[in-house]
Parts: C-alpha cells; sequence; structure tokens
C-alpha cells in the first residue's frame, strides 16, 4: 500500500517553523482538572484511539534535501511515540507539569507533535502540551473531547453556539490610526532565566445586561486594554496606541473539525485617549463595533505579506532566513499583547462515572518577545478562567500577580451600566 500524500506546511505552521527557539518553545498549554480518578490503560486506548480518528494530528516534519523549498508534513497513521504519561505524584507535581508544558515542546520529528501527562491528587488533572507549530488549542481540545466520549461512553458533542439576535445596521466603526508605533509591555522584575513563566487564576463571569449591545468577549478586550494602560503609567511607560491580536476561529466544533492551525488574526486598536478615565458603556459600544468588523473582514491567517513569504521561491534554509530579519525589523510594529478568549467550552469533557466531567479548563498561548504578554480566557461551569503567560526577560512572577490584580479589577468594572 503507498504511503499517504505529504502535507505542505501551511502559511501559520511555516513562519512558526522559520522562527522556533529554544528559550521560548512554541507551546500551547491545556490544563483539565476532572473531581475523579482515570484508569491509565483505558485512557491510553482512548486517547490512542482519538489521534487515529483525528488523522491530522498524526503527522511528523518529513525529511527534506538542503535544497527543498517547502517543510512538509508526514501522515502516519499511528503515533510514533506513546503520547500519555503518568508522573509521580506528589505536593509540586501540578507546579512541575506546568512548568513543563511551557519549557518543552513535543519535537516535530515524532508523530503526534502533543503529549499528555495525567497528574493525580484531589482528583485529576490532564494537561496537554501542544507544539504549536502544528496545532492549535481549540484543534486539540476537539481531539480530546472525543477522547473523553471513547473513555467514558457519554456523548461529548459540542454545545449549540449561543443564539444572539440580529443587530440593527450600523455605520463603519471609528478606528484609530494604526500608523503609530504601539505601546509595548513595561518591563517589570523580570527573571534571570530565559522561557516562560505563567499564573493561572479563576475568576467570576462579568454581568452584562440581557440586550447589551456587546459581547463578554468585548468585556475582556476592554480589560486587558486598560489593565496594560494602568501597568505602564505605574512603571513610567510612555503614552502610546495600543493594538491587541485577537484570534478568530470559525471552525466548526464537531467532528468534522479542521485540526491544525485554524485561527486568523487580527488586530484591534485603541488610541491613547479612548482609554483615559473612559465612559464603559461607550467604550464597550465603540469595542464591539470594531470587533465585530474585524470578525467580517475576509483576510488571509497572518496577512498578506506572510502569503508572499511562505510561496516555495526559494530553498527553505533562505526564506527561513527572510522571514526571521523581516521579523525582527517589524518588531517595534507587532501589537502590544495578544487576548486569546476560548469563550464557553464546548464540549462537557465528561469521562464517565469515576473520573466526571471538567470543572475547569485552563489554555495558555506562546508569550515571547516583543510582546512578551499574553492572555488566554476560556469558561466553564459558569467561572472564567485566566491564564497570564509571560517572557521572562520581561516580567517576573510578582508582576504576574499585580497583572491579574489589574486585570480582576478592570473586568468588574465593565460591569457598569
Amino acid at each position: 500500500m503507498s504511503a499517504p500524500p505529504r502535507i505542505p506546511f501551511p502559511v501559520v505552521d511555516e513562519v512558526s517553523r522559520h522562527c522556533l527557539q529554544e528559550e521560548e518553545p512554541e507551546t500551547v498549554h491545556i490544563e483539565v482538572h476532572l473531581p475523579g480518578v482515570l484508569d491509565a490503560a483505558r485512557l491510553r486506548k482512548a486517547f490512542t484511539e482519538a489521534l487515529r480518528r483525528h488523522p491530522r494530528i498524526l503527522v511528523r516534519e518529513a525529511p527534506r534535501p538542503w535544497y527543498g523549498r517547502r517543510y512538509e508534513w508526514e501522515p502516519t497513521g499511528d503515533p510514533d511515540v506513546e503520547a500519555v504519561s503518568f508522573p509521580p505524584p506528589g505536593k509540586d507535581a501540578l507546579r512541575d507539569a506546568r512548568a513543563r508544558a511551557l519549557a518543552e515542546a513535543p519535537p516535530l520529528t515524532a508523530s503526534p507533535p502533543v503529549r499528555l501527562e495525567v497528574v493525580g491528587g484531589e482528583g485529576t488533572v490532564l494537561f496537554l502540551t501542544i507544539n504549536h507549530t502544528a496545532l492549535d488549542g481549540p484543534a486539540c481540545l476537539r481531539v480530546l473531547a472525543t477522547a473523553a466520549e471513547l473513555y467514558g461512553g457519554r456523548d461529548n458533542a459540542p454545545a449549540a453556539p449561543p443564539v444572539r439576535p440580529p443587530e440593527p445596521p450600523q455605520g463603519p466603526p471609528g478606528t484609530p490610526s494604526n500608523w503609530s508605533l504601539p505601546a509595548r509591555v513595561a518591563r517589570g522584575t523580570p527573571d534571570s532565566s530565559p522561557g516562560n513563566g505563567m499564573l493561572v487564576t479563576e475568576l467570576p463571569l462579568p454581568h452584562r445586561p440581557r440586550g447589551a449591545p456587546y459581547t463578554v468577549n468585548d468585556q475582556l478586550m476592554v480589560a486587558t486594554a486598560l489593565t496594560v494602560v494602568d501597568w505602564n503609567r505605574q512603571h513610567g511607560a510612555a503614552r502610546r496606541p495600543l493594538r491587541i491580536t485577537m484570534p478568530v476561529d470559525d471552525r466548526p466544533r464537531d467532528t468534522t473539525m479542521p485540526i491544525g492551525n485554524g485561527t486568523r488574526l487580527v488586530e484591534v486598536p485603541f488610541a491613547p485617549e479612548e482609554l483615559d478615565s473612559p465612559g464603559m458603556p461607550e467604550l464597550l459600544r465603540r469595542t464591539a463595533l470594531r470587533t465585530r468588523a474585524l470578525k467580517s473582514l475576509p483576510r488571509p491567517q497572518l496577512g498578506h505579506g506572510a502569503a508572499l513569504l511562505t510561496a516555495p521561491w526559494a530553498p527553505v534554509a533562505c526564506r527561513a532566513a527572510l522571514t526571521r530579519a523581516l521579523r525582527r525589523a517589524a518588531a517595534p510594529w507587532t501589537s502590544t499583547t495578544l487576548l486569546s478568549n476560548i469563550g464557553r467550552i464546548p464540549y462537557p469533557l465528561d469521562f464517565g462515572e469515576e473520573a466526571g466531567r471538567a470543572h475547569a479548563v485552563w489554555f495558555s498561548a506562546p508569550a515571547r518577545m516583543p510582546r512578551g504578554l499574553t492572555v488566554t480566557t476560556a469558561s466553564t461551569a459558569g467561572r472564567l478562567h485566566l491564564a497570564l503567560r509571560w517572557s521572562r526577560t520581561l516580567l517576573g512572577p510578582g508582576d504576574g500577580a499585580r497583572l491579574r490584580d489589574l486585570f480582576a479589577h478592570h473586568l468588574h468594572t465593565t460591569e457598569a451600566t
């Protein structure tokens, strides 16, 4: 039987592959908390079968000659390595698993480029570590939902998305100019070691009046902007416009969901004067107009420039060097931070009677410089699960705790009507 055809790297995968750094691995971390315990053999079997049911996750980077013009994924059909592990329990097991999820990216040379660690204690915590060059968090969560259904025998189909009433026609939103250099997150008290740090916390979901012209995502966007402005003001940073990158994911959440890196990135701008003692209802309304307009615009995942860079006009090694050089040159124009709001987790993640269903799910996105800070949110069981992740060359653990407190405060202020 002939081998399955190789898959050329899509644009997002190729740009990520060009710019890999050992000091700050491009990992996505997912942390799922269950109330009960899991059987090791049953979980391994269920997760392996889930990988086979979503074969696009069972890939490795194919070897190529030095003059090769493309990176390619090589489908394997079965895992090359055991993807599930059970580290020994202990009082620091949770902390250590989080540290590994930030520091150790699964290699691209072995299928699948994802690892699942199962940490026991009071209940069970599942840690998924994803090599972001290969796929993103929502795609991997889809695979885990399939594993939950195979393990527990219960329906893990996604819930229907919320139905929102049709909105009256709106004029084009007033958008600040993008010709000014965006603000950077001010330096705090960084660690001496490279890599990423992270803090996770649970907050109440912000109240939103029925029929409000904005969404919880808009409240999170405003809270993120005000947090950065407050932080920068406290650290004496220059007053500049903010640009916040926001992933947009239009994929279905059922078993037909394309596996890989499926989000496109848009940038939400804020002028400095908009965030100085803002009238909250008006700020939320303007933010909603901008996010809706950006979501509706068709746009390549990383913009038109990335599509040109990844066209196979020269060997991979030449284009990689050019991409890295352009990325360094464009660093001052990189957005201030990234807010990735997964929203309400669409799957029950129900592993059956003994293990139960997830009561908390955290994600975190890479936080490499020059942004140096990412904000990732998801909601489960009526609670908001926030992960702040930062580059240690920019911030330290105490800075993360202060940013968490600022975010919680500003999110609460968005409840004003």
